[in-house]
């Protein structure tokens, strides 16, 4: 049978919403540092790293990984790292505010804080949201990373707008700092 060109379809411009954010690429300073924050401190598997081919011999030094994405099954990538040695020391200031984790529950993020706690790891912040619960920390390159799981969606899904505005401050010391009392949490009805 011979091959038939597909006929050239017109498509009407329009504007779409994306499903979700796909993945996050950060530049970092030390890539073997790096490795350690986000397979030991976040939780995340090494999926792939670039290799050299014929087309591109010489790939930036680049690893992917991913996060469960249901019954251990693995994405191509929630998150790359690329080597930059030159890369400035940590400041103050970053391009990228936070990257946001996700545990499956409850009990998930709470054990993940407990071993964030024992590794020595500082707190920044600890945070309900009204939306999440969450802890803020920092990678090896100062790149702020949130840590989180969410609310259930009956508790804000009411009035979006009123639960991302909703902020109360929770402990970052010592053993209060793994308390969680979801019983604390408000609900935002529709108005």
């Amino acid at each position: 049978m011979p091959d038939t060109p597909m006929p050239t379809q017109t498509v009407r411009p329009r504007k779409s919403m994306p499903v979700g954010l796909n993945h996050v690429v950060l530049n970092v300073r030390d890539m073997a540092e790096s490795h350690r924050f986000y397979t030991e401190v976040v939780g995340l598997t090494q999926v792939g790293e670039l290799r050299a081919t014929a087309e591109r011999p010489n790939p930036p030094k680049m690893r992917f990984y991913s996060a469960d994405h249901g019954a251990g099954r693995l994405s191509h990538h929630d998150l790359a790292l690329v080597e930059k040695p030159d890369l400035p020391a940590p400041g103050d200031v970053s391009a990228i505010a936070h990257v946001a984790f996700a545990y499956a529950d409850r009990e998930t993020w709470q054990a993940q804080l407990a071993h964030v706690q024992a590794m020595g790891i500082k707190f920044d912040s600890r945070v309900d949201h009204g939306v999440t619960h969450s802890l803020y920390i920092r990678d090896p390159n100062g790149h702020g990373v949130e840590l989180l799981y969410e609310l259930p969606r009956d508790l804000w899904e009411g009035d979006i707008d009123a639960a991302v505005n909703y902020l109360r401050a929770l402990p970052t010391e010592g053993p209060a700092a793994l308390e969680d009392r979801l019983e604390d949490a408000p609900a935002f009805p529709r108005r």
